[in-house]
C-alpha cells in the first residue's frame, strides 16, 4: 500500500506522464475500432501531424515559462505569413528554398521582436500585445499573398514528406530539436534565466539577471519557431495559406499545460509536448472515426483535456 502510494505521488511529480498514458490509451481504443489494423499506420500518422505542433509548442512553452500573463497569441497570424514569405521567396525554385527557410524564419523572428517591443516600451500586457499584433499581421499576409495559394518546389515538398522507417522526417527534426530545447533549458546560462525569471521576475533582477533581455530573446525565439513552423506547413499541405496556422492558437496552448509546463511559470516541459500533441492528434481521429458530430467532438476533447489536467496535479496551478 505504501509503495502505491510513492508511486502515485511520483507520478505527480511528472505530469507529463499522463498525457502519454492518455494517448497511448486512445491509440489502443483506435485501433481496436478499426479490428486491431493499421496500429502503425496510426502512430506514425500521429507523429507526422503532431511534429507541427510540438514545433509551435516549443516557442510557447518559454513564453509561458516567462510566468503569468505571458502568452503569444500571435502564432496563427504568424504561422500563416511566414507560409506565405517562404513560398513567394522560394518562388517555386529548388535553389531558393534555404533562402526561402531563411526568410520565414527571420519574418517570425521580426514579429517576436515587434510583441516584445509593445510590450516593453508601451507596457502592453502581453496577451492584449500579441492579440493586437496578430490583426496587423494578418493583415500584412493578406497584401503580401493577395490570396494565393503560392505552390512549393518540388524538392521541397519532397523533403518534407519524406519518411524514414515511416516516420516523417519533420518529426525526426523536431524531436532532435526537442531535444535540444531540453538541454538549453537544463543546462545554458539561458534557459535557467527564463526558469529563474518565471519563479520570481523580481527575485531574478535583483540577482542580477539581465530579465529585459532574457524576455525579449524567448519572444523572438517563440517567433522564429513559429515561421518555421509555417515554411515547413506549406510544403507539408502543397501551399501558402493564412489560414494554415489557425488550428495552432488553442493547441498550442493545450499542449504546453497538458504536458506538464507550469501556467505560474519556471516550470517548462519538454517530453510531455509530445504526449499532448500525440493524445490531441488520435482524440480527434478517434472521435471523427465514431462518426460524431463537431459539437460532440469538441465536448469530449474538452473533458478529455480536463481530466489529464486533473489527474497531473497541482504544481501548474497559478500562484
Amino acid at each position: 500500500m505504501k509503495s502505491l502510494k510513492e508511486s502515485l505521488i511520483r507520478w505527480r511529480r511528472r505530469p507529463w506522464i499522463w498525457s502519454f498514458l492518455g494517448a497511448i490509451l486512445i491509440w489502443v481504443l483506435a485501433v481496436g475500432l478499426a479490428g486491431g489494423h493499421g496500429g502503425w499506420s496510426v502512430f506514425t500518422t500521429a507523429l507526422a501531424f503532431s511534429a507541427f505542433t510540438v514545433l509551435v509548442g516549443l516557442g510557447q512553452m518559454f513564453v509561458i515559462t516567462l510566468g503569468p500573463g505571458n502568452i503569444d497569441l500571435s502564432l496563427p497570424a504568424n504561422i500563416g505569413l511566414a507560409s506565405a514569405v517562404a513560398m513567394k521567396v522560394m518562388d517555386g525554385s529548388d535553389a531558393r528554398i534555404a533562402i526561402g527557410l531563411g526568410a520565414a524564419i527571420l519574418a517570425g523572428l521580426l514579429i517576436g521582436l515587434a510583441n516584445y517591443a509593445l510590450i516593453r516600451v508601451l507596457r502592453i500586457p502581453p496577451l492584449i500585445a500579441t492579440l493586437s499584433s496578430s490583426f496587423v499581421i494578418r493583415s500584412v499576409g493578406i497584401s503580401y499573398g493577395r490570396g494565393l495559394q503560392i505552390k512549393p518546389p518540388q524538392a521541397f515538398a519532397d523533403v518534407v514528406l519524406t519518411r524514414i522507417g515511416g516516420i516523417s522526417l519533420p518529426a525526426l527534426l523536431v524531436l532532435l530539436m526537442s531535444i535540444f530545447a531540453g538541454v538549453v533549458l537544463a543546462r545554458t546560462v539561458y534557459g535557467r534565466s527564463v526558469l529563474a525569471v518565471g519563479q520570481n521576475a523580481r527575485a531574478a533582477r535583483l540577482a542580477g539577471l539581465p530579465v529585459g533581455l532574457v524576455r525579449l530573446a524567448t519572444y523572438a525565439l517563440c517567433g522564429a519557431l513559429g515561421g518555421l513552423c509555417g515554411a515547413l506547413l506549406a510544403g507539408f499541405t502543397g501551399g501558402s495559406s493564412l489560414d494554415v496556422g489557425a488550428e495552432y492558437l488553442l493547441t498550442s496552448i493545450a499542449v504546453v499545460v497538458i504536458g506538464g509546463t507550469s501556467v505560474a511559470g519556471g516550470l517548462a516541459n519538454v517530453p510531455g509536448l509530445w504526449g499532448a500533441a500525440l493524445m490531441l492528434f488520435l482524440t480527434a481521429t478517434l472521435l471523427n472515426s465514431s462518426g460524431l458530430g463537431v459539437d460532440v467532438r469538441d465536448l469530449m476533447t474538452g473533458l478529455i483535456i480536463i481530466a489529464v489536467i486533473t489527474l497531473a496535479g497541482g504544481r501548474r496551478s497559478l500562484r
